[in-house]
C-alpha cells in the first residue's frame, strides 16, 4: 500500500475547521517537541477523541476512510458509522487512486480525562495532552507519545526517545516514569535525565 504522507503543516490546514480538538501524533509529534527534524517519517498520526469521530469525516467529506478492524484489516468505514472501542485506527486519501495521506487514531476519554489505550489507569486532562508548536500546529505532549511508544519498542522509538529526553521538563520525566512499568529500561534514563538549559529556560 502506497504511502505519500502529508505533513504536519499540510494537516493543520486539512483539519482547520474540524471545530474539535486534534493534535499531530507518532514521532512527528516528537519532531515538534524537538523543535527540528530527525528522522524520516513512512506516515503521519493524528489523534483525535473517540467522541469526536464524526468531525473527522466531515472535515473531508470527498476523501476516502477506511477503519482498521482488529488485528489489522482495513474495511471501508461509512459515512455516520459510529466506530466501537478497539477499532482504533483509520487510514484516509482523497480517492480510490491516491496514496494514503494521513492515519487517524482514535483515543477513548471519561468526561474531561484521557485514558490511555496502553493503561487505562493513566489518565490526563484532555486540556493537557497536547502543545501547539511555534508555527500553529497542535501536538501530542511528548510524553504522552513516548508512553504509547514505550511498549515493544523498534529503533526508531528508541531514537525518539533519546531526541525528546533532553527537553522534558521534570514534571514531564515524572509523568512518564510514572505511567511506565517500574522495571522499564527507559527507568534509569529519565531518573538521570535532565532538562536542557534553552528548555529550562524557555518554562
Amino acid at each position: 500500500m502506497t504511502w505519500d504522507p502529508a505533513t504536519p503543516a499540510e494537516v493543520a490546514v486539512l483539519f482547520a475547521s474540524a471545530g474539535v480538538p486534534w493534535w499531530i501524533a507518532g514521532g512527528y509529534a516528537i519532531e515538534l517537541a524537538v523543535g527540528h527534524a530527525f528522522r524520516a517519517h513512512a506516515d503521519v498520526d493524528v489523534l483525535f477523541l473517540r467522541r469526536d469521530q464524526a468531525a473527522v469525516q466531515a472535515a473531508l467529506p470527498s476523501w476516502e476512510w477506511w477503519a482498521a478492524d482488529p488485528p489489522g484489516t482495513l474495511r471501508p468505514w461509512l459515512p455516520g458509522e459510529v466506530l466501537p472501542p478497539g477499532v482504533d485506527d483509520v487510514w484516509c486519501r482523497p480517492g480510490p487512486s491516491a496514496p494514503w495521506r494521513i492515519q487517524i487514531m482514535l483515543d477513548e476519554t471519561e468526561g474531561d480525562e484521557w485514558i490511555s489505550r496502553r493503561n487505562p489507569a493513566v489518565r490526563r486532562p484532555v486540556s493537557r495532552l497536547g502543545a501547539v508548536s511555534a508555527g500553529g500546529i497542535p501536538y501530542l505532549a511528548p510524553e504522552v507519545q513516548l508512553l504509547a511508544k514505550a511498549r515493544d519498542t523498534r529503533p526508531k522509538d528508541e531514537r525518539d526517545f533519546t531526541a525528546a529526553l533532553p527537553v522534558l521538563d521534570t514534571a514531564q520525566r515524572r509523568w512518564l516514569a510514572a505511567a511506565l512499568a517500574p522495571d522499564h529500561p527507559w527507568q534509569d534514563r529519565l531518573q538521570a535525565a535532565r532538562p536542557s538549559r534553552a528548555r529550562r529556560g524557555s518554562r
